[in-house]
């Protein structure tokens, strides 16, 4: 009898953002740290909302997706349960952009994870706050 259950979230390597076999995904990359991560992305301009500025919901997916993974960090898959967004400057697209992530808090089952999306020189874009619950 195994001592845990597996897990029910299955990896196709399909996901929009992380899959390496989604033709039309990001495909980001991630590094790992202490219950962290960060991706380095450009994201090309037909992922824009107005010429140049990559569409919000893009945003979402980058701050979403960098704050799962700081709990795949931390030894656990999660899914988001709540995700809120500041947009402070709008991003640009065909430009180097970086995610970073961090899981600030557990209790049980869930977590509080915080992130940014900036250029890696000092400029934020958005930040983001999460709660993601294991599964």
């Amino acid at each position: 009898m195994a001592s845990t259950a597996p897990s029910r979230l299955q990896d196709d390597r399909r996901c929009f953002a992380c899959g390496p076999d989604n033709e039309l995904g990001l495909r980001l990359h991630f590094e790992y740290g202490e219950n962290s991560a960060r991706c380095r992305v450009t994201i090309p301009a037909h992922m824009s909302g107005w010429t140049g500025m990559l569409h919000g919901g893009i945003v979402a997916v980058l701050l979403d997706e960098v704050m799962a993974h700081a709990s795949i960090a931390a030894g656990v898959r999660a899914v988001t349960a709540k995700l809120e967004i500041r947009f402070r400057k709008p991003a640009p697209t065909g430009a180097p952009l970086v995610a970073e992530g961090t899981v600030q808090r557990r209790r049980g089952k869930v977590f509080d994870g915080e992130a940014i999306l900036s250029d890696g020189a000092g400029t934020i874009f958005a930040e983001g706050r999460s709660r993601f619950v294991a599964v």
